[in-house]
């Protein structure tokens, strides 16, 4: 029986089956319903009972049966017109079948590394006349280094054709591969040195095509069409990258050769850029080019490039366009991003920035470099002094603003803000303290432009910030108290629940030590209250009442701000009124001694006019001068002078205000705002105003530059107790102690800041007053006198 009467018209017996990796699993040669019994071997045989139904089971050939004499060659024949029709795309003139089966009988006789080797033969033999028609391709490898648009167009075009041969070989080997499918299974999985039919068409593709130096450089290296630019011309066609990256993915040229030359040309071609913008655009500009590559480049990994690829590519633009740039664009442009509040740029160089090492550092750098400039032209503009803590909360909420709008609120910006404010506030020693001080006077104050007690609450809070970054608070507290005092004695606190909150402020920052002072001064308010209103029960019960409602605050000397009494000529009424308090004092206190500062005191006095009469509310000494012209209404300023008893310098200050400010119940002659001797004072009969109660300012009141250096010259007192303290102290511990030492245990335990000088100054009057004393051989160490 002649083999080619196995198969049928399809190439397969009608009658044969064929299991999943290609083997027969059974053959039956039965053209009629006899079969022959000598080439089939029967289990069971037939069974006719007419009871059963028949079974049947078949089994191999015991002997396969030999191929003609010529069929190995005629085969190959038939096989090799069949893949070289594939080739050249043309009809098969056999059907896959019958090739199939071919193939099967080839590789059933022990021929398949024959048929291995002749169809690797033949497929090597195509993929050659390929690599002819790209040599002969009319381009110049030269073009590829020329960035002109055309040129890479022209690119594209051998590109694409480079793209066609690969589409095509792949189909054809998939049709290739399903003929030889049974080579492919029984030969190439025996075999694991042994490429699949699929892998041979790779790697001679890899081999011949992509092997060949032109056509590579004209594939691989052409990175310029995956580039800058061109990427997101019309003209290029992305899926055609696409595909020709992922045939370099498949030929596994990817990752060794075309993506370190891809990232090479990448970085070179940023770095170019990179340097061009920076000398031709700003800053904000440079950023928003930069985000814009790295999103072309990410929208370009979408695309087409392989995911391998994404950190190396993005690495790429961030260290060629940010980190190699990164002092250029802070020096170029962060400064004036900040003069111009640009939050939204800031925010985007924050991000730029966060991607790269050490970007976020250097950023925190220039961020704290620039907060020290600005505060130190704000805290050293001497004529700017009375808007100094205003601009500083101004420039504190705006930075406030920019690190939670630009800065993500990182940790390291607030830090950095904070130990900026604390560097520059402290480089003017003690007068930010006082204004600060001052600050808070005018905000505690009756009259204020605060709106409502919650917006005087938050301005307090944003204040008590600055007071934290101050070293001096003890010059703060010296202010502080001073301002108190007046607001308290003269009654103008805006609130008193405002002052009490800001007293809980500085007691929860500073402790109860610092003030306890302060606490002292609002109980001695409470205890005056409760005195008066004893000395009133006692004036009604005793009936000797003068017509004038006296108000005394009893004040403890240790609380209370150092007051210089001074002596001045009262009318009779008030001395006698102050002699009736006096024994009425000491008869619940016995003890106790009572001086009187007048220059605190105010009054309420009426005042009659031509126009009408006024209730003026002025200050003592302004009473005692208006008292006068109840006796007539000329005066020279010597008669007032003798009349009142007032130190001249006040006594000028006074009469200004009473002739010379918005509200003048008194005329000077001549003319002028200053007073001097021999000025004539004249009672202003043509006074008139609108309110019936009128509020002169208090001149006396009115700080001076000899007031506050008497006040720093206190806290400096202050601190040199302080000092001589903490060194007694620490002696008083150690025992002893060398020099060197001494000053860091001084430094860590001062709460203000204090010079070598000062500490040198301290520790030899504490040696002259026998506190301490030199060592005899090491003038270096000190020792303790207990």
């Amino acid at each position: 029986m002649e083999n080619d009467s196995l198969y049928g018209k399809n190439g397969f017996n009608k009658e044969n089956h064929i299991t999943e990796n290609g083997f027969i699993k059974e053959n039956l040669f039965a053209e009629n319903k006899h079969c022959n019994k000598s080439n089939t071997s029967l289990n069971e045989g037939f069974m006719s009972t007419p009871n059963h139904a028949k079974k049947l089971v078949i089994k191999n050939f015991k002997v396969i049966p030999s191929l003609p004499d010529n069929y190995k060659d005629v085969t190959f024949e038939k096989l090799k017109d069949a893949v070289s029709a594939i080739h050249l795309e043309h009809s098969i003139s056999y059907s896959l079948e019958e090739l199939y089966k071919a193939v099967e009988n080839l590789c059933s006789h022990n021929m398949s590394s024959q048929l291995y080797e002749r169809l690797r033969e033949v497929c090597e033999e195509h993929v050659k006349t390929i690599i002819a028609e790209f040599s002969s391709y009319p381009f110049n490898l030269n073009i590829f280094f020329d960035l002109h648009l055309t040129d890479i167009i022209d690119n594209f075009v051998f590109l694409k054709k480079m793209d066609k041969q690969w589409e095509s070989h792949c189909r054809q080997m998939t049709m290739i591969r399903s003929i030889f499918l049974y080579l492919d299974r029984v030969y190439v999985l025996q075999n694991s040195s042994v490429l699949s039919i699929w892998d041979v068409g790779l790697q001679l593709w890899r081999i011949h095509i992509m092997g060949h130096p032109f056509i590579q450089s004209k594939t691989l290296l052409h990175k310029k069409a995956f580039s800058i630019n061109y990427c997101n011309s019309e003209t290029v066609d992305r899926s055609l990258l696409k595909r020709l990256i992922k045939m370099l993915a498949d030929l596994q040229m990817y990752q060794q050769i075309f993506e370190p030359v891809f990232l090479k040309e990448t970085d070179q071609l940023y770095l170019v850029e990179g340097n061009t913008l920076m000398s031709k655009v700003d800053v904000p500009n440079y950023l928003q080019h930069v985000e814009r590559r790295l999103k072309e480049e990410s929208e370009r990994l979408f695309h087409y490039l392989e995911p391998c690829t994404r950190k190396a590519l993005i690495s790429s633009v961030e260290n060629q366009m940010i980190s190699c740039h990164l002092t250029n664009i802070l020096n170029k442009g962060f400064n004036y991003l900040m003069d111009c509040s640009a939050n939204v740029h800031l925010l985007l160089m924050y991000n730029l920035f966060s991607r790269v090492k050490n970007g976020l550092d250097s950023l925190c750098e220039y961020f704290g470099a620039y907060i020290k400039v600005k505060g130190l032209t704000i805290i050293n503009d001497t004529e700017r002094d009375k808007y100094m803590v205003q601009e500083l909360l101004e420039f504190k909420e705006k930075l406030d603003m920019l690190i939670e709008e630009s800065f993500n609120k990182n940790e390291k910006f607030i830090i950095t803000m904070k130990d900026s404010f604390e560097y520059f506030i402290n480089k003017r020693p003690n007068k930010p303290a006082e204004l600060i001080a001052k600050f808070v006077d005018i905000k505690l104050r009756a009259g204020n432009k605060e709106a409502t007690e919650d917006e005087l609450e938050r301005r307090l809070d944003k204040i008590m910030i600055l007071f934290r970054f101050i070293h001096g608070k003890d010059v703060f507290e010296a202010f502080y108290k001073k301002d108190l005092a007046k607001r308290l004695l003269l009654g103008k606190s805006a609130s008193v629940d405002a002052e009490k909150s800001m007293l809980s402020k500085l007691k929860q920052e500073c402790g109860g030590a610092f003030t306890g002072k302060l606490e002292g001064m609002f109980k001695d308010m409470e205890l005056s209250k409760d005195i008066m209103s004893s000395y009133k029960q006692m004036v009604q019960l005793q009936n000797t009442s003068s017509g004038i409602d006296l108000n005394v605050n009893i004040l403890t000397m240790g609380y209370w701000p150092t007051y210089t009494p001074i002596d001045v000529l009262l009318p009779n009424e008030m001395v006698k009124l102050q002699e009736v308090f006096h024994k009425f004092y000491l008869s619940k206190h016995s003890g106790k001694k009572l001086q009187w500062q007048t220059n605190l005191g105010s009054c309420t006095v009426l005042a009659c006019f031509p126009s009408g009469n006024h209730e003026l509310h002025v200050s003592l000494f302004q009473l005692l001068c208006l008292l006068q012209f109840n006796e007539g209404d000329e005066f020279l300023f010597e008669d007032l002078l003798t009349a009142t008893g007032i130190e001249e310098g006040e006594l000028k200050r006074t009469i200004q205000s009473l002739a010379c400010g918005k509200i003048r119940v008194l005329r000077k002659l001549p003319q002028g705002k200053e007073v001097n001797r021999g000025d004539k004072l004249i009672f202003n009969k043509k006074f008139s105003h609108n309110l019936y109660k009128i509020k002169i300012n208090q001149v006396q009141m009115r700080e001076t530059q000899e007031e506050n250096q008497l006040t720093n010259e206190q806290v400096f007192q202050d601190r040199q107790y302080q000092i001589d303290a903490a060194i007694v102290r620490i002696l008083k511990t150690r025992k002893s102690l060398i020099h060197n030492l001494l000053v860091t245990e001084l430094y860590s335990q001062l709460k203000f800041s204090v010079t070598p000088s000062d500490i040198k100054k301290r520790i030899e009057s504490l040696i002259d007053r026998d506190y301490m004393e030199r060592d005899k051989d090491n003038s270096n160490t000190y020792h303790y006198i207990a």
